[in-house]
């Protein structure tokens, strides 16, 4: 979801008595994990069997699990001419031809009941002109199962070399889970109508199919303004879907965005995209463990702020339920530096409008600002513990910004008080050199190495 007015950065903190616990764990040894913590406490989710149980701060410890199907470089693939088409409505089942290259044009929907099935290794390029969409509609199945030696691949339909972000619309999945819409069903942003862009309802367990071994690449349009369509869009999407290792490369708009729904996800990918990397709105409230995020300095939303995390519950009734609330381990955001970097690059984390979160173990570094926590009701969650921000690193390029609070929240009105919470709950706070000795090769554009250097700070001292 798009906001495009810039706001002042509020920050908050909690009081540390009860929380204490999470600071005396010993960090001493990489293998060694801290035990899940007492039921009732606010990072309880972080004890699911959906977490794996690593030492390690980020994404990586020492293996790349972005090797073999990741593309950085995306603009230089020459990709097979499109020899046949996807356009209008998938009434019935279908699989796809490995063998060949399928041209996707305007809004492409597979309707309710239907499976379309992507074999490992199908490439499917995106019409420029038509604004060439994927959509699920509620019902319908995908199933994109690719592998690391032969990954699915989305990408546009222009020439190597002129390939560009936003050439084409990109995957729009809608399901029957929960959302805090008035009603408890919505139409998705991007241009659809109803009945296929509608989606929502009751069933948290809905099963929208698979995206696996999945690139998407050059996607995200504005189809209108504050009426964009991302990378990957999940609206209302169960939990019995399969999202796992999907890259989001080169998006116009942002990478991944949930809309409500209760899908989680592991091993996502986003590089160079325009907008916010990692958007949640409308009640989302899956989990997701290792996301990496790398930013190009000179690529952002010219017409609001390009985030690295952006959280809102809604954007009218703040306490509307369910709340959102997703639950994140792992993370790894790499700013975009401060060397000739567009202004429109902001926050590492910016939670809002009565947003919930379980943010641990992850790191954040070359950002413009730090982490941004606005409205009472969003501090109001850190307050009784439904919230948690815990074991994460943060580095700004603007060092007196990582923390910033501005008043508006009472129980958090100062700096000070913010950093209290913070540190109290293993948040640390680096400046430039030390960040870089966190990662191998974080920065680099078209080889980067996300894996953890020698002595590593980042290499012990994760919680679950």
């Amino acid at each position: 979801m798009k906001m495009k007015t810039n706001l002042n950065l509020n920050l908050l903190a909690v009081l540390a008595a009860g929380l204490t616990a999470f600071a005396s764990c010993s960090k001493s040894d990489p293998a060694v994990i801290d035990p899940p913590v007492k039921p009732g406490d606010s990072n309880e989710s972080l004890a699911d069997s959906f977490f794996e149980k690593v030492a390690y701060k980020g994404a990586f410890g020492t293996t790349d699990w972005t090797s073999g199907w990741v593309n950085y470089e995306p603009n230089k693939t020459a990709y097979s001419t499109a020899t046949e088409e996807l356009s209008g409505e998938i009434a019935t089942d279908r699989t796809l031809d490995a063998s060949k290259t399928y041209l996707l044009k305007g809004f492409v929907y597979i309707k309710s009941g239907v499976t379309l099935t992507i074999p490992a290794g199908t490439v499917i390029r995106g019409d420029k002109n038509t604004k060439a969409t994927l959509v699920v509609t509620m019902g319908g199945k995908i199933n994109a199962e690719g592998t690391a030696a032969k990954p699915i691949v989305f990408t546009s339909n222009q020439p190597a070399g002129t390939r560009a972000p936003g050439d084409w619309g990109g995957i729009i999945i809608l399901g029957k889970a929960p959302n805090n819409i008035p009603g408890g069903t919505g139409l998705i942003e991007g241009g659809l109508t109803a009945p296929y862009g509608n989606h929502g309802g009751t069933a948290a367990d809905d099963n929208s199919g698979v995206l696996k071994y999945v690139r998407v690449e050059f996607p995200g349009i504005a189809y209108t303004t504050n009426n964009e369509i991302n990378g990957v869009t999940f609206g209302s999407v169960g939990s019995k879907t399969t999202v796992e290792y999907v890259q989001v490369a080169y998006s116009g708009d942002d990478s991944f965005e949930w809309f409500g729904g209760t899908v989680n996800a592991k091993h996502l990918v986003s590089t160079a995209n325009i907008d916010d990397i990692f958007d949640f709105d409308n009640g989302y409230s899956g989990k997701l463990q290792f996301l990496v995020g790398l930013r190009d300095p000179k690529l952002a939303d010219q017409a609001g702020q390009s985030n690295g995390i952006e959280s809102d519950n809604s954007e009218k009734v703040f306490d509307s339920s369910p709340r959102t609330r997703p639950v994140i381990s792992n993370m790894t955001l790499i700013g975009p530096g401060n060397t000739e970097v567009d202004a429109k690059h902001e926050y590492a984390n910016l939670w809002r409008r009565g947003s919930k979160m379980i943010l641990a173990n992850s790191i954040f570094i070359n950002m413009r600002y730090g982490i941004d926590i606005r409205d009472k009701e969003t501090g109001d969650a850190l307050t009784d513990k439904t919230s948690l921000i815990k074991n994460n690193i943060y580095q700004s390029f603007t060092a007196e910004r990582a923390v910033i609070a501005d008043g508006s929240i009472p129980s958090f009105a100062t700096v000070d008080l913010l950093k209290t919470y913070l540190t109290t709950n293993n948040n640390t706070f680096l400046d430039d050199a030390a960040a870089k000795n966190l990662l191998v090769n974080p920065y680099s554009l078209t080889a980067p190495n996300f894996i953890l250097k020698s002595a590593s700070v980042a290499a012990t001292g994760a919680s679950f």
